[in-house]
């Protein structure tokens, strides 16, 4: 018996059979339950772990359809609409269902039918029941009213002037059950026989492209499992060359015997359909993961899905058969090495939107890259010079922070530094450009923001440096300046 508290009492949430033989009901206070049999066994409910392994069970259901969606706390909808065919019909689908769920431990009640309200009451209330399309009403009709998914206080209401089953609502007149009641009573009850659609939402995206394979013999090696991925990427090679399209995310999903599904995920830079190179990738990604895939008793299906595509360019050699060379390789290894250690361990600049020059650079994974001919940079604890502003000269090296350099008092307010100490080094400028006037989003720092002018500075010993003073000479506070990149 499972319970929780509801308004300062600890009530009953769950039974099993044997707690429903001893009369005991949900809602019942556990003080009232312990009263009446003190040897029961509670247990205090977790909400994060029934959501847990709902949505584990619902990753499982992915074998028999890609359009999964989670009913309230208890109850998985799956759209078997052109599916049901490929395990020998709906009452073989329905079947197989009901027994692996069995076999796992787990004690399912399900039904199918042509919408998702009499689906939703065959499972409740005539497990394994298939509805003809058609004859949602004469299965509706003997039902009782909690059969629609209506509020219980709607339901209360409406048993309380003799209305019990969901005939008598069909039967009824239907203006003054919306006045009494509310449309929502007509809404799901239309929704049930099929006269207003009804959307269900997969709790996850649908991959345009897969393939699968079931396995009589389950699979229990890594070794199988890639010889097997090398089959699937070359029936997947072909779909996609139909579409004129290549693979940007590629989707390994490994579904166990117990039930357990492990979903492998490799990214692309550019659109990739080769068998040998999605198999590469994936080794890359399974060796990285190791042991953390656990086989258990074996994998009776596994599918390889493009969950992401894109338009494939065809690349074409010239006489000698050389094709140029565009990236295609640097691409590959920072494919393979972010399969290997992560996103985060090959990274691409890219601009940002600001107006300080630290924040208008950022890095992104690789595989996420924009451009095909994105240089891929190693991970540092530099910042990148990246600037929408690319007509202005800009450092080849740009601080992630700007280092405070002493600076004496200037002769010209406005005008450059004639020397300054840096790392407890003297540089005395000998040539200066600027000032170029940088000020903050103002949103972002305040209105009273301190503006920077820069200046472009070359040493006695040919050395250039990006650095500026922030603030103003002559304000109520002495302005401090800052270098902030170094030229070649």
């Amino acid at each position: 018996m499972i319970s929780h508290r509801e308004n300062n009492t600890q009530r009953i949430a769950a039974l099993d059979e044997q707690a429903e033989a001893l009369r005991l009901r949900p809602g019942m206070g556990i003080a009232e339950a312990r009263a009446m049999h003190p040897d029961i066994d509670v247990v205090e409910a977790d909400p994060e772990a029934d959501r847990r392994l709902l949505e584990g069970l619902a990753d499982w259901c992915d074998r028999y359809t890609p359009l999964v969606a989670l009913d309230g706390t208890d109850g998985l909808f799956l759209d078997i609409t052109g599916c049901a065919h490929l395990f020998g019909g709906e009452k073989a689908l329905l079947a197989d269902l009901l027994a692996r769920f069995f076999h796992q431990g787990f004690d399912v009640r399900a039904g199918v039918a042509s919408t998702a309200g009499a689906a939703w009451a065959a499972a409740r209330f005539s497990s394994g029941h298939i509805v003809a399309p058609g004859g949602e009403r004469s299965f509706l009709h003997r039902l009782p009213l909690s059969a629609l998914r209506i509020e219980a206080v709607t339901r209360a209401s409406l048993e309380s002037v003799g209305l019990r089953t969901v005939g008598a609502i069909i039967d009824g007149p239907r203006a003054p059950l919306v006045r009494r009641f509310g449309a929502t009573l007509i809404e799901r009850l239309d929704q049930a026989l099929g006269r207003l659609e009804e959307a269900i939402s997969p709790r996850l995206p649908v991959a345009p492209l897969s393939v699968e394979r079931h396995l009589a013999d389950p699979l229990s090696l890594i070794e199988e499992v890639e010889r097997l991925v090398g089959l699937l990427a070359a029936t997947l090679k072909l779909d996609l060359e139909r579409r004129e399209e290549g693979a940007r995310t590629i989707e390994l999903l490994l579904f166990r015997v117990d039930g357990m599904v492990s979903r492998i995920t490799v990214g692309a830079s550019r659109p990739i359909r080769e068998p040998a190179l999605i198999g590469r990738l994936l080794h890359e990604r399974l060796k990285a993961l190791g042991e953390t895939i656990d086989a258990g008793c074996g994998f009776d299906l596994v599918r390889l899905s493009a969950l992401s595509t894109a338009r494939f360019e065809a690349r074409q050699g010239d006489l000698a058969g050389e094709v140029e060379d565009d990236g295609e390789e640097l691409a590959i290894f920072a494919d393979r090495v972010s399969a290997r250690l992560g996103e985060a361990a090959v990274l691409d600049p890219v601009p940002a939107e600001s107006h300080l020059p630290e924040r208008a650079g950022a890095v992104a994974p690789h595989a996420r890259g924009q451009t095909p001919k994105a240089a891929a940079v190693a991970r540092s604890g530099k910042a990148s010079s990246v600037n929408r502003t690319s007509q202005l000269e800009r450092p080849i090296r740009l601080f992630r922070s700007p280092e405070p350099i002493d600076v004496p008092l200037n002769e010209v307010p406005d005008g450059p530094p004639p020397h300054f100490r840096w790392r407890r080094a003297l540089h005395r400028v000998a040539r200066a450009e600027g000032p170029e006037r940088i000020a903050p989003e103002w949103w972002r720092e305040g209105a009273e923001a301190p503006t920077r002018d820069y200046y472009r500075v070359e040493d006695a010993d040919g050395r250039r440096y990006w650095l500026y003073r922030q603030g103003l000479y002559g304000a109520q506070a002495t302005p401090r300046w800052f270098l902030h990149g170094v030229f070649a």
